[in-house]
């Protein structure tokens, strides 16, 4: 006789961690699908959700341990996202004006809360004086709204997320020192102590993590380590911060830039990094945000009403005032006012903990024996309501001028008549990885289409070569895939590579051609080289000449030493009348857009009339350090010898007979062989005017 399976309902709330986990999950998967048709932005969404069956909503989960956890992840994901994402040499730019917007969202917030604190609600001045530091802090819960629609190097971003690393550190610094002079705790020393630690912190952060992080990158090429490393930093600088006295926001962020230029924004790493935080750790923290919504806070007593009225109505009039009065200051657009307000109107993280301190501080006991707290039940339970007040403001703000942003932008950019369409011969599965990753970082994404082609022989009829083909193709997909990019594998049939190139090129409108450096075993086939081609060939080898021969665009040949995520400096070395030919331009924009990404500096060394055209065609503040020196192609031994080990070096080409073609030329691949073994380097052959026959040589 078969025994009846005992069948045992849930309990409430929801204790099984595999249930638990599948209930966020399913929130997660379909708050999407119903928000889009109610018109509700997704994290306002998932907050609501999160109060819906948290502990004062259907009871369905409490905020335990395992919430609080993966909700303090999310908080420090966003903050190292925001970090991540700046653009560093727009925020060292606009460094004066994000000091400025700190200032004027800390000190008017600040100036209407301890007015509100001792002549509305009644409050002691030290209570209201961390009541005003509330109203300071704001948190970055609408930041993913702005990295999603992809304008988070926007200046208006720039300044709200710098504005929000000041304001959160002077309010928590207040709180720090009222809690102490509240106490009476400030005794002597109390100052050294608290400078040392927020400079000593800072130091470590900024200065060891990029250089812990460059060894490391140098060192590993696994994605899941490096991901793994990153998270370490990311948790290793909030609890630095924390033994400092600060928040751990604040070490998370700076975290995030520390690592900026390490982790260009169209790597693999990033995009591994983004996906996570924006599939698991921030909708956590925002579900978990919800359940510490209470709705019954608005039947409790009218103290708490009140005091959550006050606080919510000088919050959004003290927010959108110092938005308004940066608007102004530096002569922003309406939709760039929105979306700083927007911004820096949420009260999430700085703000809890800020209410929970003032919360536990009892400095008395009544007569009847209850304790007289810094801050008290009242202002608890307003601070609840005004959480879900201003993250909603905070996202229907964000959201329209972000929108608005995003449709203007788009709106500006040129209409192009052909797209950016590159292609990467692949030969040595140990070149794969950087050969793509310098073809995405060279392109913009909205225009580039990656082609990676192997060739096989079509004389020979092997299996075993056009399963080594394949699988090549396939690690290139894969290479692409993990910065979230498609490429288009090409096996091509033909009787060499050579013939292979030149007429995928043909067939498929490419625009740019990046080839690794030959190694010896390369093979090249039957095709015969010019003359004046073989000097070169014992440094290029066969192949990339012959290509050169027999095709007129823009070429990048490149030769990796060290991932180029790890490369502090790219130093170009432009020859004379380089501004005439035909592809100055293309390759400019080229080498610009991947010093943008990757927010490295960039050193030119040029003769004094090219050097003008750099100048001229210099777009501020695009690219991080930007210099150009009179120096070039008849200096070059000497450049060379003062190369730095994580230097990049960039050699601009020219063919024979071509106007800006340098002697020296012919042997530059040697000579970067021979001083620079170490280094990175790249040779560029921009388009060049003129008939075929005569593009035959170096």
């Amino acid at each position: 006789m078969l025994l009846p399976l005992a069948i045992s309902l849930p309990t409430l709330p929801i204790e099984d961690p595999i249930l638990k986990f599948l209930l966020i999950l399913t929130i997660i998967l379909a708050a999407p699908l119903v928000l889009n048709k109610l018109k509700i932005p997704y994290l306002l969404g998932l907050i609501i959700a999160g109060a819906v069956i948290g502990p004062h909503g259907l009871n369905l989960v409490l905020r335990d341990s395992s919430i609080i956890l993966s909700g303090t992840a999310g908080l420090l994901y966003i903050m190292f996202l925001s970090g991540l994402d700046m653009d560093m040499s727009d925020f060292r730019h606009n460094s004066r004006r994000s000091l400025v917007f700190g200032l004027y969202t800390f000190c008017i917030p600040l100036g209407m809360g301890i007015l509100a604190g001792r002549y509305v609600l009644g409050f002691p001045l030290y209570s209201s004086v961390l009541l005003a530091g509330l109203f300071a802090s704001q948190t970055l819960v609408a930041y993913p709204i702005v990295s999603k629609l992809g304008i988070s190097r926007d200046k208006a971003v720039t300044i709200a997320v710098g504005g929000t690393v000041i304001t959160d550190t002077l309010a928590l610094l207040l709180l720090t020192i009222v809690v102490g002079l509240a106490t009476n705790s400030v005794e002597e020393g109390f100052w050294w102590r608290l400078g040392l630690s927020v400079v000593g912190c800072i130091a470590v952060i900024v200065f060891v993590f990029p250089r812990l992080a460059h060894w490391f990158f140098k060192r590993c090429s696994d994605a899941v380590s490096q991901y793994i490393f990153v998270l370490v930093l990311v948790f290793l600088g909030a609890w630095l911060a924390h033994l400092a006295g600060l928040e751990p926001i604040i070490g998370a962020f700076l975290s995030g830039l520390a690592l900026n230029r390490l982790i260009p924004g169209t790597s693999p790493l990033m995009n591994r990094i983004e996906f996570v935080g924006h599939a698991i750790f921030i909708p956590f923290f925002l579900i978990g945000v919800g359940m510490l919504i209470d709705y019954r806070a608005f039947f409790r007593d009218w103290e708490s009403l009140e005091v959550a009225a006050v606080m919510i109505v000088l919050i959004t009039v003290a927010k959108y005032l110092a938005a308004y009065c940066t608007q102004k200051t530096f002569r922003l657009s309406r939709d760039q006012r929105t979306l700083i307000f927007g911004l820096s109107s949420a009260h999430v993280a700085a703000t809890l903990a800020a209410v929970m301190v003032g919360y536990n501080v009892i400095l008395g006991h009544t007569p009847d024996g209850e304790p007289i707290r810094l801050l008290d039940e009242s202002v608890l339970n307003g601070t609840i309501l005004m959480i879900l007040a201003t993250c909603t403001v905070s996202t229907f703000a964000t959201q329209r001028g972000a929108h608005n942003i995003a449709l203007h932008d788009a709106a500006q950019q040129p209409e192009r008549v052909a797209g950016e369409h590159v292609l990467i011969p692949v030969s040595y599965e140990e070149d794969i990885a950087e050969l793509v990753g310098l073809s995405i970082s060279l392109t913009k994404q909205r225009h580039r289409s990656l082609y990676g082609l192997n060739a096989v022989d079509s004389s020979r009829d092997d299996p075993q070569v056009e399963k080594r083909a394949r699988k090549l193709l396939d690690e290139a997909v894969r290479a692409a895939a993990g910065a979230d990019i498609h490429l288009h594998s090409l096996l091509r049939y033909d009787v060499n590579i050579v013939n292979a190139i030149v007429n995928v090129v043909r067939e498929r409108n490419i625009t740019d051609l990046v080839l690794g450096m030959h190694r010896d075993r390369a093979t090249f086939g039957s095709v015969m080289l010019p003359e004046m081609l073989m000097g070169t060939a014992s440094a290029l080898g066969k192949t990339i000449p012959a290509v050169l021969a027999q095709s007129n665009v823009t070429t990048f040949v490149y030769r990796s030493r060290q991932p180029m995520a790890t490369v502090r400096r790219h130093l170009v070395v432009v020859p004379r009348k380089a501004e005439l030919e035909a592809g100055f331009q293309t390759w400019l924009l080229r080498i610009r857009h991947l010093a943008h990404d990757a927010g490295t500096p960039l050193h030119f060394f040029a003769p004094a009339t090219t050097i003008e055209h750099l100048r001229r065609n210099r777009r501020k503040p695009d690219i991080a350090g930007y210099t150009v020196c009179e120096q070039g192609w008849d200096e070059l031994p000497a450049l060379l010898g003062e190369v730095r080990p994580n230097d990049c070096v960039w050699l601009v080409m020219s063919r024979r007979d071509r106007l800006s073609y340098h002697p020296l030329m012919a042997r530059a691949a040697a000579m970067l062989e021979e001083l620079v073994p170490e280094n990175n380097f790249v040779l560029v052959f921009p388009i060049q005017a003129g008939d075929t026959e005569r593009l035959l040589s170096i």
